[in-house]
């Protein structure tokens, strides 16, 4: 028996990153906790935060996605996400990821005169896309 399958379309201010009619499940870090999404999933609407979205689609492949905030609509066998940014696995630039770790980890090391709380978030965006980047090599 065949799998069931749903629509994704994962979008940036910038270009569609994804667009797909079969995929299987998907995963995605919620506000609260990552949650998971099969085909005829009850309608939804949550907010999304730093994360890796994995993807699995009805051939087996995986796509591997680092995402910052954003949000998540499913309805009607349908996923959409909107977020700040996103960037496949095999996209990503790891020397620049590097650069913006280093560059964040020495702000907050300073302290002095800082948005602590801008710093954290730069650090976290540059450590999930280095996760995320791994699937790609």
């Amino acid at each position: 028996m065949a799998e069931r399958t749903f629509t994704l379309e994962i979008v940036t201010p910038d270009r569609v990153v994804a667009s797909d009619d079969e995929v299987v499940s998907l995963v995605a870090p919620g506000a609260v906790g990552y949650l998971g999404v099969l085909a005829s999933h009850a309608p939804l609407m949550t907010e999304l935060t730093v994360g890796e979205i994995t993807v699995r689609r009805s051939n087996g492949e995986e796509l591997h996605i680092a995402a910052s905030q954003g949000f998540m609509e499913v309805a009607e066998n349908k996923v959409t996400i909107l977020a700040d940014t996103a960037e496949k696995s095999d996209e990503i630039d790891v020397e620049r990821a590097r650069e913006s770790f280093k560059r964040a980890e020495e702000r907050i090391a300073r302290g002095e005169g800082m948005d602590f709380a801008r710093a954290e978030a730069a650090m976290k965006r540059a450590l999930n896309r280095l996760h995320v980047a791994e699937h790609g090599m």
